[in-house]
C-alpha cells in the first residue's frame, strides 16, 4: 500500500473505531456491567479520543494524504470537531507557531514561564486552545444526546465526557510537558525536545508514538505510526 493510501487508512480506521465505540458504549446499560469494566471502556475510549487528536495533528503536518492536500485537511478537520468542536485552523496556526519556536514565550504550548509545574501548565494548555464557544457548544450536545436522543446521563458522563478530557491530559503530559520541560543542564538540541525511551509497544500505548518527540521535530512531515522507525535510524538527544 502507498504511504499516501496507508496514513488516509488509518485515518478513516482510526475515526471510525473511536465513532463505533462511543456508539456502542453510549447505547450500553452500565447497571449490570461489572464495574470492573467501566475503566476499561473509559480507557479504551480515551485512547481513541487520544487517536482522533493525533490523525489531526498528522493532518496539519500534511501527512494524512500527502498527494491530495485538500483532502488531507477535511480530515483533519472532521478529527478536531469530533473531538472537541476545534477550529482546524486555528489550531494549525498555534501549531505551527510552537514548532517555529518550541518551549519559547512564542509558544502557545508552553508555559507562562513561572509556573512551570504540571497542573499551572496543564491549565495554561488548556485556556491557550479551549474557548468559552466551545464549551457552550459541547454543552448543547450534551442536553441534544441526554433529551433528544436519550442517552443516559451517566454513560454521556463516563464514556463522552471523561475520556475527552482524561485524553488532553494524555496528550499534554506526553506529548508537551515531558518532552518540552527543561531538562538538568539546559536544552541541547534546538527544537528544545527530547524523547522518551519507551519500547515501541509502550510509546504506540501511551501516545501513539508522540513521546518520540524529537523525532517528530526533526521529521515533521514523518506520520506518527512511521515514528519508530525514525527512531531507530536517527541520532536522537536522550
Amino acid at each position: 500500500m502507498k504511504t499516501t493510501n496507508k496514513g488516509l487508512f488509518i485515518a478513516i480506521t482510526i475515526i471510525g473505531v473511536w465513532g463505533l465505540s462511543l456508539v456502542l458504549l453510549l447505547a450500553s446499560d452500565v447497571a449490570p456491567i461489572n464495574i470492573a469494566l467501566i475503566p476499561i471502556g473509559i480507557l479504551c475510549q480515551t485512547f481513541f479520543y487520544t487517536g482522533l487528536f493525533i490523525t489531526a495533528h498528522d493532518a496539519m503536518h500534511g501527512s494524512v494524504c500527502p498527494a491530495h492536500p485538500r483532502i488531507n485537511n477535511v480530515v483533519g478537520s472532521i478529527a478536531v470537531r469530533l473531538y472537541a468542536l476545534f477550529s482546524y485552523r486555528k489550531l494549525l496556526e498555534k501549531h505551527w507557531a510552537h514548532h517555529q519556536a518550541p518551549a519559547s514565550r512564542t509558544d502557545p504550548d508552553f508555559h507562562d514561564g513561572q509556573h512551570t509545574g504540571f497542573f499551572a501548565w496543564y491549565l495554561r494548555f488548556m485556556k491557550e486552545y479551549l474557548s468559552g464557544w466551545q464549551i457552550i457548544g459541547m454543552a448543547i450536545i450534551f442536553q441534544v444526546m441526554e433529551y433528544v436522543l436519550m442517552i443516559p446521563t451517566i454513560n454521556l458522563i463516563l464514556f463522552w465526557v471523561a475520556p475527552a478530557l482524561l485524553s488532553t491530559l494524555q496528550l499534554f503530559y506526553f506529548g508537551t510537558y515531558l518532552p518540552h520541560r527543561l531538562p538538568e543542564g539546559g536544552y541541547d538540541n534546538p527544537h528544545r525536545a527530547h524523547s522518551n525511551a519507551y519500547s515501541t509497544f509502550w510509546s504506540f500505548i501511551t501516545c501513539y508514538h508522540f513521546g518520540y518527540h524529537w523525532e517528530h521535530h526533526e521529521y515533521p512531515s514523518v506520520p506518527w505510526w512511521h515514528l519508530p522507525e525514525i527512531r531507530k535510524v536517527s541520532e536522537h538527544p536522550q
